[in-house]
């Protein structure tokens, strides 16, 4: 597993309210219970489950009570879109500076600063008006942590001598909020382990620039490539320095497989979270653009401590120094634009200067012994001879012997299925094993036809070693199918203790053909179906549903929450196939762990709601102003993962004008203290495959939930890089 910092991140949270800025507590409780007018009323819609339980039991106003309010109100602040309708703030006597926020342009800066304003506005001699900006700060708990590990938390201003933030060291959470910083001047925020009473030597600091404004997310500016957009990405490591750098894949005109086109040259560019380019890979336009074409790993395969990047490249790639693969004057496109001959290779990258340092042939190509095949004999070997099931493609990463990842390359789901997994060591590229349905092997054939447009990696049979879920089936690690379910091939997949009542790994999947699987959970071991929703009313299409989640959200019911689009399947069912309610969330996509408790948020689009379980409803935490999404109508975002800070998520967006992305991190308090989910090995596997073809959001090998038990201590070994 690869060695990580600290990976402290500061930002200027704004005028933060605290516990004490309520100055009548009785009177913002009876307003909030009453609901009386339109403010009171939409900002009781706002209150967390805890919040509004105990105002609609006419609990004690105590401290806890008051302090989550004040977490509810911030939440508010710091959501993303104004608050301010004119119905809302009817008969609200608004400061000079609000109105003039109202009608001023719309940022982020902007838009903390007016909420607060409007908060205070309307609640008159409850709330107390805005104080100065705060910063919040958070950290990573390592794998390697000791279990009773504390911080201290240290600010340098402009570089004068450090200060302690902290009275006692911090031991219960990994973050804190500094209401003294001189914000018009440099800080430096650094943290350093206390471990047996003995302070540690200090990590990498984290520099908030002078002047930062008010916002909760962090700012990559891009080096546009003309005529092209930012699309998915990934991170690792590249470069050795215990830092997360990004990998991000640039488009010109992507296309389905079963459309016709001419598509773009696709391009891979290494970033800091500084902004600074390190490289560029062209693949070319031999590499037809589009979601099931360009897969990429991004990941230490050789234990060296800085990533590769595993991808897919043909005639015309031109590595990150210039040099190129095969022939660069090769096109092989037809009128149509499908790409159905020439050579095919598959590349290994250096992660620091995107210098090839390997490549070989792509395995299997398209016919076992022809570079130009008809299309008679490719309909022959895959089902059609366009190109819909042969150059459709996957990814992903895993630990097959246990100890050193290896990188497998997929090719086709909808018939023939192939995963050939490639191991990087010592600067040698290697096959340890190919799987293919169609190769005769006995009982291969049953996994024709299961996969996804997404897979997943985990160890599935508890041996220590991961399994590739190709959708309805498994693939085990030795390269031999270990079962098929043959439900067939699905949009959607979530692996992870889905159900913590039961022993090992669950699989929530979903059916696109119309049959009586259109929902399906299963035992992620033994493939037996646990439960199953049929699809009842086929759309234009004819088929099952087209997208599915699994994620807890409701704290009632032990273990995920599920629910798919399509198919006429109604409902929120529990982890045993429970009905909970007609209702669903409106999303249906991502999830993200962004608010303060255990349960999951969804993420969709360029927002992040919360699912209120007591009435089905849904309350806004994030939108992403200025901000969108990727993918068309799968509207996901550029990536989403625990990069940085406490154990919470990052989401990652690009900007409207395609300029930089922005990393929104969370600053909503939480009381819970984790291991950094990136040193799940399940988890930090998720985030490499994220970026195949219909993107999925990462999970974990452990059961997330407010009835969890302490989760297990990861079993890695992190593997620092040379100096």
């Amino acid at each position: 597993m690869e060695y990580l910092e600290r990976g402290v991140v500061a930002v200027n949270q704004g005028p933060v309210i605290r516990p004490a800025d309520i100055a009548n507590p009785i009177a913002l409780v009876e307003r909030l219970s009453a609901g009386a007018d339109p403010f009171a009323r939409f900002l009781r819609e706002r209150l967390s489950e805890f919040s509004l339980g105990r105002i609609s039991n006419s609990a004690p106003i105590d401290d806890e009570l008051i302090a989550a309010i004040a977490d509810d109100l911030n939440a508010t602040v710091q959501q993303g879109e104004s608050i301010y309708s004119a119905l809302r703030f009817t008969n609200v006597n608004l400061s000079s500076e609000a109105t003039r926020l109202i009608e001023a342009e719309r940022t982020t800066e902007n838009t903390i600063r007016l909420n607060r304003l409007l908060l205070s506005d309307a609640l008159a001699g409850i709330l107390a008006p805005p104080g100065r900006d705060h910063v919040f700060v958070s950290w990573r708990l390592l794998a390697t942590d000791p279990e009773d590990v504390a911080f201290n938390l240290y600010r340098a201003t402009d570089g004068e001598p450090a200060l302690k933030l902290n009275r006692e060291p911090i031991r219960d959470v990994t973050w804190f909020l500094d209401g003294t910083a001189d914000l018009a001047r440099v800080n430096r925020y650094f943290v350093c382990a206390v471990a047996g009473g003995v302070e540690q030597p200090p990590g990498r600091a984290f520099v908030l620039a002078a002047n930062t404004p008010a916002r909760n997310y962090i700012s990559i500016p891009l080096q546009p490539v003309p005529g092209s957009r930012p699309g998915d990405a990934s991170v690792a490591d590249l470069d050795g320095d215990g830092e997360y750098e990004l990998v991000l894949k640039h488009e010109m005109r992507p296309r389905d497989n079963s459309g016709r086109g001419m598509t773009g040259e696709t391009r891979l560019q290494a970033y800091r979270f500084d902004g600074t380019l390190m490289w560029t890979i062209n693949l070319g336009k031999n590499i037809r653009e589009g979601a099931h074409y360009t897969q990429f790993m991004v990941y230490d395969l050789d234990g060296d401590g800085r990533a590769e990047i595993a991808c897919k490249t043909a005639d015309g790639t031109v590595d990150g120094q210039g040099n190129v693969i095969g022939d660069p004057d090769a096109d092989h496109r037809d009128p149509s634009g499908h790409i159905l001959k020439g050579p095919e290779y598959f590349t290994i990258f250096d992660g620091l200067t995107g210098a090839a340092l390997a490549t070989t042939n792509y395995l299997p190509g398209r016919h076992p012994d022809k570079l130009e095949p008809t299309r008679e004999e490719l309909s022959a070997i895959w089902g059609d001879g366009n190109g819909n099931r042969s150059e459709r493609y996957l990814a992903c990463v895993a630990y097959l012997d246990g100890e050193r990842p290896s990188v497998v390359m997929c090719r086709g789901y909808y018939t023939r299925a192939t995963l050939a997994a490639w191991d990087w060591r010592d600067g040698k590229l290697s096959l340890r094993w190919l799987f293919d349905s169609d190769d005769g092997t006995p009982g291969n054939r049953a996994y024709r036809g299961q996969g996804n447009h997404n897979l997943s990696v985990a160890d599935v049979d508890g041996d220590g070693r991961d399994e590739i879920i190709y959708g309805a089936a498994v693939i085990d690690d030795n390269g031999k199918g270990l079962y098929s379910t043959g439900l067939g091939h699905g949009d959607a997949l979530h692996v992870s203790d889905l159900d913590p009542e039961r022993p090992g790994l669950e699989v929530f999947n979903i059916q696109e053909r119309f049959a009586d699987a259109g929902a399906n959970f299963r035992d992620a071991r033994t493939g037996e179906i646990l439960w199953k929703k049929a699809s009842v009313a086929a759309g234009d299409d004819g088929e099952g549903p087209g997208r599915g989640c699994a994620m807890n959200i409701d704290p009632r019911y032990p273990g995920s929450e599920c629910w798919v689009y399509g198919a006429g399947i109604a409902g929120l069912f529990s982890a045993k196939g429970e009905l909970i309610t007609q209702l669903t969330p409106n999303s249906c996509n991502f999830g993200i762990w962004w608010d303060g408790d255990r349960l999951r948020e969804l993420l969709d689009r360029n927002y992040i709601v919360k699912w209120n379980w007591s009435d089905s409803s849904e309350t806004p935490l994030l939108t992403a102003l200025g901000c969108v999404w990727n993918n068309g109508t799968k509207a996901t975002p550029v990536i989403s993962a625990d990069l940085f800070g406490d154990w919470r998520e990052e989401v990652v967006w690009r900007s409207a004008d395609d300029r930089e992305l922005r990393i929104y991190t969370t600053t909503i308090p939480t009381k819970h203290r984790f291991v950094t989910l990136m040193h799940d090995p399940q988890y930090r596997l998720s985030v490499a495959w994220q970026n195949v073809a219909y993107n999925q959001p990462p999970h974990t090998s452990f059961y997330m939930g407010e009835d969890m038990a302490p989760p297990p201590r990861p079993n890695i070994v992190v593997r620092r890089p040379a100096r």
